[in-house]
């Protein structure tokens, strides 16, 4: 599934893949941009960073805290044991959901670095081909109903194996090069008995993520008809699949 092993008090996770070539250098950004690889930056709450090594282009993300407690203890987490950490349930799950076949980046490797009670982490991920989010698209374009209808379905597809997505919002849905949906960013996601609620309040936090767009960008091609278009696509793939 994955490769583990330890340095002093860094603890490395790693694709099969890319094992024999991850080295603690490759969870700093400096070191990237010193060999000038560095190939895009996505600014949120915290900066995401693109990275070219050989054939892999890769996203680096540090673990960092939200909300008022991260303004006291910025990227601190108290540490729960190795398996516990919010780095390895991430890595481990995005495993998982390669091996159920669903459209998530191909998680590279992770960093836990742990001292005495304390810990921080980093990921990182292959970068999704020539990537747009919808949020991207809409500041461009209104969505076609065939891409709702894959939004739709995509999500339906992972609401059915019993992925939650704990953040669920038009940043973390992404169309690849050739318009496959891809969904990423799955910090504090878990594998969970399919259920009504949870799936309803996914979409939710979903439509709540399409208006609060819309409020703060000057051009955004939403309308309400359009989420009534992928909430029944999403309904009726659901019933099928289920």
């Amino acid at each position: 599934m994955f490769k583990q092993h330890v340095q002093g008090n860094h603890t490395l996770l790693s694709h099969p893949k890319y094992t024999s070539q991850i080295t603690l250098d490759w969870f700093d950004a400096n070191y990237w941009q010193q060999q000038n690889k560095i190939v895009g930056a996505k600014k949120g709450r915290a900066t995401a960073w693109f990275f070219k090594q050989d054939e892999l282009t890769a996203v680096l993300r540090h673990y960092w805290r939200g909300g008022l407690v991260g303004k006291l203890l910025s990227d601190q987490y108290l540490y729960p044991g190795l398996e516990q950490t919010r780095v390895f349930k991430e890595f481990s799950l995005m495993s998982k959901l390669i091996e159920l076949g669903l459209n998530v980046p191909t998680p590279v490797a992770a960093k836990v670095t742990h001292s005495g009670l304390i810990y921080r982490g980093d990921i990182i991920t292959e970068a999704v081909k020539g990537a747009k989010s919808v949020l991207d698209i809409l500041i461009e374009r209104p969505l076609t109903e065939d891409e709702l209808e894959r939004i739709a379905k995509t999500i339906a597809l992972f609401h059915s194996k019993g992925v939650y997505h704990a953040d669920l919002n038009i940043n973390n849905i992404l169309f690849d090069d050739i318009g496959d949906v891809y969904i990423i960013d799955f910090d504090r996601g878990e594998i969970r008995a399919p259920n009504p609620q949870w799936q309803q309040s996914n979409m939710a936090r979903l439509e709540r993520s399409f208006l609060k767009e819309q409020g703060r960008n000057d051009v955004f091609n939403w309308q309400a008809s359009d989420w009534q278009t992928l909430h029944s696509n999403y309904l009726k793939t659901l019933a099928n699949i289920s």
